[in-house]
């Protein structure tokens, strides 16, 4: 057991040390079993208390045209969960508190597939969108968020629920579910309760204006 700690500690501190991360934060862990491409390493953005658990893969496509900005960037206290995977062509936002459980997938792009006289493996992807996850979401298990074209946002402090498939964006205070995902509950900000289905989404009342990315 203390050669186990010791051993993840110097895997901790030789990533920390080596990767050449955009930017950094203090106190990162990153479990050694992490999957990290050291050459893309630079578009990366990390903030404080940041934690990659055991087979988590976090990659910027090869292909990704020099920009100037982060591809990938994961706030403070950003937690991602074992098996997780985080793939970004153009970019992917995670605010502050965003938590991921096991086996989550967040993408960018998806194949494309408009040729159907070539095989799929042969296309290549898509152009792609972009990805932002507001401050203090929950992303359950197994849950897959998907953006082939413009701008996917989840509201802050938005619950999505295991197996689900997001495709599209949601206001904040969301409990969300299915494939494809839905709003099961949401919180009216005007009445102070939890409400059934999608009514204020629906606008049957006026909920805050979504928070903007910081």
């Amino acid at each position: 057991m203390i050669f186990q700690k010791a051993f993840r500690r110097i895997c901790n501190e030789l990533i920390n040390a080596t990767f050449p991360f955009e930017t950094r934060g203090f106190d990162l862990r990153i479990h050694f079993s992490a999957k990290l491409d050291r050459s893309t390493a630079h578009r990366i953005r990390l903030g404080n208390y940041v934690r990659l658990r055991k087979d988590a893969r976090i990659e910027v496509l090869d292909s990704l045209e020099e920009t100037g900005e982060p591809a990938i960037v994961m706030g403070d206290g950003t937690d991602i969960g074992s098996f997780s995977t985080i793939s970004a062509k153009n970019s992917i936002h995670l605010e502050r508190e965003v938590t991921l459980a096991q086996s989550v997938l967040i993408m960018d792009h998806g194949p494309a597939h408009e040729d159907v006289t070539i095989p799929i493996k042969d296309q290549g992807i898509t152009e792609g969108g972009r990805i932002r996850i507001e401050k203090g979401c929950f992303i359950g298990q197994g849950t897959a968020i998907v953006c082939d074209k413009g701008e996917l946002v989840l509201g802050k402090n938005c619950v999505v629920a295991a197996n689900s498939l997001v495709t599209r964006s949601f206001p904040p205070y969301c409990l969300i579910a299915g494939n494809p995902a839905r709003v099961v509950q949401q919180f009216d900000p005007v009445n102070n309760e939890w409400i059934l289905g999608g009514t204020l989404a629906r606008g049957k009342s006026s909920p805050a204006a979504p928070a903007k990315a910081r």
